[in-house]
């Protein structure tokens, strides 16, 4: 049970660091323009919209006109005061996620060379932030979105489509926005902290083009399969997103405050505290989650007593059964398999945000105790069902929502080997 508990302390000592609230007070004073503005308002969009929105809240006091937070369904656990507060759906959008959206597209029409305008954004702003393009209903985008999750694309993947079927993405919003200044403030959770992927980068540069969310489609067999209207509005490519070098950006200051590495760093010293030898794997883990679950087993195998192994990153499942599950639930059960019988060892594999897939648990922690029956577990991990199978062995991790979003973590601790 110790090795169970320092893992989780270690987990909140990440969280501590990743907290977006204080994200949002170290940088927001250096990231703000010099000068006066006649009026100043904010966008918070993602799962950690509400305590960022609260923290320049805060800073900012009566200079602030006016603000829309746009979140996850169950996250908006405080009041804002004068805001706007959507819930929406995540990772499938709704129309909870269209009315938000909307808002934030009748306040940029009204701003001018004399406004700021704050952006805080942070992870799952691209599923918030329903926007639809021209002729795509938000049932098809729904729709794709689902498609391309279950054929498991990654987040680079996903947002170079989701950027060329929405109003607001890949640099539309600042393109609204313009003439005003804007000052963007990012809470990665994306693997690099790249500006056009974050939330789908509404206030950076996108490189990206229509061809590329083709070719996205074609990797995975899926061109013939999305809604035509998708199809028809990709293939035509009418309008692209704005580039890199165009002049609407001189206006735009994005700024990263929070990543997946300053988290694994503070666990690290909380590993350190526990008298573990920390190592940091790194914070850009991606790949199918099995088989990157499976090189950590053989890594936590290997591992000498009393050592404190950490990795960050996301990543993907391709899903082909209709269990209930996340990408961290099915990482830690693939690892359980994989160390199942090996003393002295265990792992916690969570999402930063509290929440994994469609669940109410932000991951699982298990030891090579766990799995005493290993045909059964497969079972499970073949259908994508890990989380009925962790519940029944208490192993699920609950924190509810946490506020924040810098990815997943992964703690692997071993102790004696006895």
């Amino acid at each position: 049970m110790k090795l169970q508990r320092d893992a989780l302390a270690i987990f909140k000592a990440a969280l501590a660091a990743a907290d977006a609230s204080e994200a949002v007070k170290r940088h927001l004073k250096d990231a703000l323009p010099r000068g006066s503005f006649h009026r100043t308002f904010l966008i918070a969009i993602g799962k950690a919209a509400i305590p960022m929105a609260a923290a320049v809240q805060a800073l900012l006091r009566s200079r602030l006109t006016a603000s829309i937070a746009i979140t996850k369904h169950g996250h908006a656990s405080s009041k804002l005061k004068n805001t706007q507060v959507f819930e929406a759906g995540h990772p499938i959008p709704d129309e909870a996620g269209l009315a938000g959206a909307n808002a934030v597209e009748t306040l940029l029409r009204t701003l001018n060379a004399q406004d700021l305008l704050i952006v805080a954004i942070s992870g799952g702003a691209s599923a918030l932030l329903t926007a639809p393009a021209e002729g795509i209903t938000l049932a098809a985008k729904q729709k794709t979105t689902d498609m391309l999750l279950r054929a498991g694309a990654d987040i680079f993947e996903l947002n170079a489509v989701r950027k060329h079927l929405s109003r607001l993405k890949g640099g539309r919003l600042a393109a609204l926005a313009y003439p005003a200044t804007v000052v963007s403030l990012l809470l990665s959770d994306v693997v690099g902290d790249p500006l056009d992927i974050i939330g789908s980068g509404p206030t950076a540069p996108d490189p990206g083009t229509f061809a590329g969310a083709l070719n996205v489609l074609d990797k995975y067999g899926l061109r013939a399969k999305v809604p035509p209207a998708v199809r028809k509005h990709l293939e035509t490519g009418l309008v692209e997103t704005p580039k890199p070098g165009d002049p609407l950006f001189s206006h735009v200051h994005n700024v990263i405050v929070g990543s997946n590495r300053l988290a694994l760093d503070a666990a690290a010293n909380k590993a350190k505290s526990l008298g573990y030898r920390p190592l940091i794997l790194s914070s850009c883990i991606q790949g199918e989650t099995r088989e990157v679950a499976r090189v950590h087993a053989a890594i936590l195998r290997d591992a000498p007593p009393k050592t404190c192994i950490l990795s960050g990153g996301e990543t993907t499942v391709t899903v082909k059964g209709k269990g209930k599950g996340g990408r961290n639930q099915e990482f830690a059960l693939a690892l359980a398999l994989d160390i199942m019988g090996l003393p002295g060892v265990a792992a916690l594999c969570a999402g930063t945000d509290g929440t994994d897939g469609p669940t109410d648990a932000a991951g699982a922690i298990v030891t090579g105790n766990t799995i005493s029956n290993g045909a059964a577990a497969r079972v499970y991990l073949h259908h994508n069902d890990s989380y009925p199978i962790l519940q029944d062995l208490g192993a699920l991790v609950k924190t509810g929502p946490t506020g924040t979003n810098v990815m997943d973590i992964n703690i692997m601790l071993a102790g004696q080997r006895s």
